[in-house]
Parts: C-alpha cells; sequence; structure tokens
C-alpha cells in the first residue's frame, strides 16, 4: 500500500530548473511540505522519494490525514490500548 502510495506520488511530481543556480526543484502539491532541491534531476527525484516516504511515515506517526493520490489512500486503524 504504502510502495503504490509512494510510486503515484512521484508520478504526480513537477520539476523544474531554477534559473538562478541551474539546480533542479521537485515537489509533489498533493502533498504540502514534499519538495527537493538538487544538483542534478536524477539526484532530485531520488531525494524527492525519500522526502516523500518520511512524509507519509511522520504523518502516520502523528495520526495526521494523508491525501489520497489516484484513488489509493493509506488509512492507518489504531488500536485501543489496554
Amino acid at each position: 500500500m504504502i510502495r503504490k502510495y509512494i510510486q503515484a506520488g512521484m508520478e504526480h511530481a513537477k520539476y523544474e530548473i531554477l534559473p538562478d543556480n541551474k539546480t533542479y526543484y521537485g515537489e509533489i502539491r498533493e502533498c504540502p511540505g514534499v519538495y527537493s532541491n538538487a544538483p542534478t534531476l536524477e539526484h532530485c527525484r531520488n531525494e524527492l522519494e525519500e522526502v516523500l516516504e518520511e512524509w507519509i511515515l511522520f504523518r502516520i506517526y502523528k495520526n495526521l490525514p494523508i491525501p489520497q493520490i489516484d484513488n489509493i489512500e493509506i488509512k492507518v486503524k489504531r488500536q485501543a490500548v489496554a
């Protein structure tokens, strides 16, 4: 489930070359705060995927909502503590 979500998120990634320093900037707009900046496009993609994974895990840990991407959603079931 998480792997499919990451793949879908990466398909939504948008990249651009920043004119001031010629580095690559990438973001996934569906996931606020998920972005990267790197000297090459490949490095930017790899970094963006890592950031997305950490973002998902953080939101699960904090019990924050995770937006649906391409009808893929991550829902965490909380168990009662005895």
